[in-house]
């Protein structure tokens, strides 16, 4: 169905952003890490219905003209 599809589309973009986490190991740049870590709860979030406001400013700078 259209949400398994979802869910598996973000399950894998959550795993893949906890993959390349994972690659950078101890010597990894903190910000990268938090980066994939970031994008990683996002997708969940997509799943679990938690939106946030990054998630509201990307809809809006994308769908509207601000600032046009």
């Amino acid at each position: 169905s259209l949400t398994q599809s979802r869910h598996s589309r973000h399950l894998g973009a959550c795993a893949a952003a906890l993959e390349r986490f994972g690659d950078l190991g101890d010597s990894g740049d903190l910000a990268v890490a938090a980066e994939q870590l970031r994008v990683a709860r996002r997708e969940l979030g997509r799943i679990t219905g938690h939106v946030g406001a990054e998630d509201v400013l990307d809809i809006i700078f994308r769908d509207f003209c601000v600032g046009k």
